[in-house]
């Protein structure tokens, strides 16, 4: 699928979630759908290449340590 094939997807973030998005997006020089749409495409890389993924208790579990 090339880039004029790309599905629209509707979805809702709470504010919080979109702020910190958007302030990630802007350090990477990226519009917050783009953000989006790399940390996706990350992710989908990382379980095809068998790496941890974490769900998000583990993340907040793992994010205190620090």
């Amino acid at each position: 699928m090339n880039d004029s094939q790309k599905k629209q997807v509707p979805l809702r973030l709470s504010p919080k979630l979109y702020e910190e998005i958007a302030a990630w997006a802007e350090d990477d020089f990226r519009s917050v759908n783009g953000q989006i749409e790399y940390l996706l495409t990350e992710c989908v890389r990382r379980r095809k290449k068998g790496g941890k993924i974490f769900s998000v208790g583990e993340q907040e579990s793992e994010n205190k340590d620090d």
